[in-house]
């Protein structure tokens, strides 16, 4: 299989032979691995039980999808990603924006599953065949598992639909069967005696439903462009482009967010995930545990770095598409090292996700405002005026920015993190909302609100007449 060789270019309608139950595979297969599973384990740390944690997930889930899978259709109209597809209301250096919240959405993710996945390696292995626990035979699994993500990676889109396909239906069974080999330790399992992270129940619960629910379908903001760009509209209408993801989304993440719950209940992990995990696995189960702790984090992490290949290609234009993706996976493999080895997981995972949820919800919802606004019409060309070093168009606005919509986003995402409520750090408008965490709707309400203030209304299906475009200076 050829390396792909498209960037962030724009995808000519003869490639664009994807369909809906491809976004469903691709979804579905991608999220089926620890990286995901691992925030099941969230509210249980939290010190929520059954009810609490499944109510907070499934809740906090279907918050997102409803607010992130609109985003897909956006690249199917454009056939770019959605960070330069997104130019359309930053300017086209604006759209830097989203390739900045999407690189760092995908860093953190990339390095999660690679985290969690190479330490059930490394527990497994050691039940298996006696490996070592130490450093070193972190440091070894962690870059056998970054190596083989980065080549999955670097070939592309068609290779990674592939492996999703594979990974849907292999997952599937593996989790299943998982269900059957966790049952005796679930029924029997206290009820857990982990003190309410938060004080009380009902912050922690919230706490949950966006640090563990809402936080999957976040981490697809920017992804979603990169699997719809490759969907024909038209030969596939936008409603079943938009069922197919909330389909993939739902299910995709659901599923293993669900299946974190019960094994981290079922192990009794309250404190720690992959170690406990392994200690309660049964023998037979040790050799699948094992399978889906390689296959799945690579499936999983090679659509993230090839997503993060995707941001830094739109960043420097003159990077080709694999470069990119060697150099952030670099990038990520040093994060795992770090968090492996100067982090608490409970602590970083939370920091991370609620932070940047904070950061990427306004974009997220101005984007929508403005596509919504568009009626779905853009100007292919105009928006890679960036990519290819020019200058001009329909969305130059002023120097390639549009400032409403870059100040906008700045000041939804500054009242996203002056409210959030992490271990690290707490901001200073949380003692206006009594202590508990609003930073994901006071950011989105705020950004999209001076969005929609700020910036003209223009008609759906009319575009303004492009202006010239002349080469950059």
């Amino acid at each position: 299989m050829p390396i792909e060789q498209r960037g962030v270019d724009t995808i000519p309608e003869a490639e664009r032979t994807s369909g809906p139950r491809d976004l469903v595979a691709i979804l579905l297969g991608s999220n089926l691995c620890l990286g995901v599973i691992v925030f099941g384990w969230l509210p249980v740390s939290f010190g929520l039980d059954l009810w609490g944690s499944v109510t907070s997930v499934v809740a906090g889930t279907l918050l997102g999808v409803a607010v992130t899978a609109p985003l897909a259709l956006v690249s199917l109209r454009t056939a770019t990603n959605l960070s330069t597809s997104s130019g359309a209301f930053f300017g086209v250096r604006g759209r830097l924006v989203g390739s900045v919240v999407g690189l760092l959405l995908s860093l953190g993710y990339t390095a999660l599953t690679l985290w969690i996945g190479g330490d059930v390696m490394v527990g497994t292995l050691a039940r298996l065949v006696g490996l070592p626990t130490g450093g070193a035979a972190h440091a070894a699994v962690y870059a056998l598992l970054a190596a083989c993500t980065a080549v999955a990676a670097v070939y592309g889109y068609r290779l990674l639909l592939r492996l999703s396909k594979a990974l849907a239906l292999g997952m599937t069974v593996l989790l299943a069967v998982g269900l059957v080999a966790y049952a005796g330790d679930f029924m029997t399992a206290a009820v857990p005696d982990t003190p309410y992270l938060l004080g009380s129940f009902w912050p922690t619960w919230l706490l949950s439903a966006v640090a563990a629910g809402l936080s999957g379908p976040v981490a697809f903001i920017t992804l979603l462009g990169d699997y719809t760009r490759y969907v024909s509209p038209v030969r596939h209408s936008a409603a079943k482009v938009w069922r197919a993801t909330c389909l993939g989304l739902v299910v995709g993440l659901l599923v293993p967010q669900l299946f974190g719950t019960y094994t981290a209940l079922a192990a009794r992990g309250a404190l720690d995930y992959a170690g406990p995990l392994v200690a309660a696995s049964p023998a037979w189960y040790l050799v699948p545990l094992l399978v889906a702790a390689t296959a799945g984090s690579v499936g999983n992490a090679g659509l993230m770095l090839y997503s993060m290949g995707l941001d830094l290609d739109a960043i420097l234009p003159k990077a080709t598409r694999a470069r990119a993706t060697l150099v952030v996976a670099a990038v990520a493999t040093a994060f795992v090292f770090l968090g492996h080895f100067a982090s608490d997981a409970q602590t970083a995972m939370t920091s991370f996700v609620l932070l940047l949820t904070a950061i990427g919800t306004p974009w997220a919802v101005i984007t929508l405002i403005g596509h919504a606004r568009c009626g779905g019409t853009y100007d292919p060309e105009a928006l890679q005026v960036y990519n290819r070093r020019a200058r001009g168009g329909i969305y130059w606005y002023a120097a390639g920015w549009h400032p409403r919509a870059t100040a906008s986003w700045a000041i939804g995402a500054a009242t996203g993190l002056a409210s959030v409520s992490t271990p690290l750090y707490e901001g200073p408008l949380l003692a206006l909302t009594g202590g508990i965490d609003c930073s994901f709707v006071l950011s989105g309400i705020v950004g999209g609100a001076l969005y929609a203030v700020l910036t003209p209304h223009r008609a759906p299906g009319t575009v303004t007449a492009p202006e010239a475009l002349t080469p950059a200076e």
